[in-house]
């Protein structure tokens, strides 16, 4: 008998690929084809860092910061993490409770594989970012899904909320501003949501903040600890540098939280892959202790683009789009293209069938929103100049006009 070597493991043989990162493969397959593709599919803004960023880095290469650092990372930066909690976030926390991992999305599998055992469940509302279920399959839980629709603005209810909590409910997920959304969650909900969660001491909660810095009409932002500090002690609150700074390859996230979970956490990324770089550790000090003008350049550049993706959206037959509060994308309903043909033949029974026809016949790149969770809608990243946005949504228009 032939052996089996190519056996994988059963968690990892379950889990699906990313759908983002399944749309920019077939982007790059397009591209080495030929043809001139606008992605608008991509969760990064596309300004460069800022240049005092940049320059600290490559000072810290100079100064030969070249070498291993603590698992959780430096004290000069853990202590300015501590510093960003306490003074944008009112978190009254040190450097001793934090930790900095290797990108956001280490920060949530560390705390997910650290704390789930078999038959654990996470609730996740719905629309959700792709890799929360299965970055909860693969440590061993089990993702419990709620729709969160249109007529809740895309955000968790207190009583959807209440009917999802059960005696093996691990963590609820909480992300705002939200990817695909940009819901943001305003004092009065967090409130309630917090009132439910009083109620069930056995519940963790992570509230992922990554968009912190991209919210809109002068909103403000606030997260879940805050709004209510008897939940900090059952609260990871994770945050990082990619969004906010435009550092997404710098791979740098962090996080506060109950000390006894910073220690699992920190004991798992010392076995698994060690500290974060250390020249992104220096050059993420200099971004949270540096100036902050970037912020608030980037974030009017981005409502100004949402305001035109939105109103070219909703001017396009097919497509409705709210107004996001927050984040750099748009999830406009495609339910009035369900059904139809495209000009290339192509029948759109469904919003992954809109991605792939608006990619193979207009040219343009988007994620169907069943990946995260609700279709009929697709996911669009505003994160591209004025000029090739309006030519996406040109393109886009004249494709809906033409399905038959």
């Amino acid at each position: 008998m032939t052996p089996d070597i190519q056996r994988l493991n059963q968690r990892l043989a379950d889990a699906q690929p990313s759908a983002t990162y399944r749309i920019i493969d077939r982007v790059a397959e397009r591209r080495a084809q030929g043809a001139k593709i606008i992605s608008l599919c991509a969760g990064e803004p596309d300004f460069d860092t800022p240049k005092h960023v940049r320059d600290a880095a490559i000072q810290a290469i100079e100064n030969g910061h070249t070498r291993y650092t603590q698992v959780a990372g430096v004290r000069s930066l853990r202590e300015a993490v501590a510093a960003k909690f306490r003074r944008e976030n009112g978190l009254d926390v040190t450097w001793q409770d934090t930790l900095v991992c290797n990108g956001g999305k280490q920060v949530i599998y560390n705390a997910l594989a650290a704390t789930l055992n078999e038959g654990d469940q996470v609730i996740v509302p719905a629309p959700y970012w792709v890799s929360y279920p299965e970055m909860v399959q693969l440590c061993g839980g089990e993702a419990r899904i709620v729709t969160c629709d249109a007529e809740t603005d895309f955000k968790l209810t207190p009583a959807a909320l209440a009917e999802a909590i059960n005696p093996q409910t691990r963590w609820l997920i909480l992300n705002s501003p939200s990817n695909p959304t940009g819901a943001v969650y305003s004092r009065d909900e967090l409130h309630a949501l917090a009132d439910v969660l009083l109620a069930h001491p056995h519940v963790l909660i992570l509230a992922d903040d990554i968009y912190e810095h991209l919210i809109f009409d002068d909103q403000a932002f606030l997260t879940l600890a805050q709004v209510e500090p008897r939940l900090a002690s059952r609260t990871l609150t994770m945050n990082g540098v990619s969004k906010a700074y435009a550092m997404t390859g710098w791979r740098i996230g962090f996080a506060t939280g109950p000390s006894w979970l910073l220690e699992a956490m920190e004991k798992l990324q010392g076995q698994q892959t060690s500290g974060a770089s250390s020249i992104s550790q220096q050059a993420a000090l200099a971004a949270l202790e540096g100036p902050k003008d970037f912020i608030q350049e980037s974030r009017a550049v981005f409502q100004k683009r949402r305001d035109l993706m939105v109103a070219l959206l909703n001017d396009t037959p097919g497509l409705r789009c709210v107004s996001p509060a927050g984040a750099f994308y748009a999830f406009a309903s495609c339910a009035g293209l369900i059904g139809r043909t495209s000009p290339g033949g192509r029948v759109l029974h469904t919003d992954e069938d809109v991605a792939h026809a608006l990619l193979d016949e207009a040219d343009v790149a988007v994620v169907h929103g069943s990946a995260f969770g609700l279709g009929p809608y697709i996911r669009i990243a505003y994160a591209l100049d004025d000029t090739s946005l309006r030519k996406a949504c040109d393109a886009i228009h004249a494709f809906c006009n033409a399905l038959q």
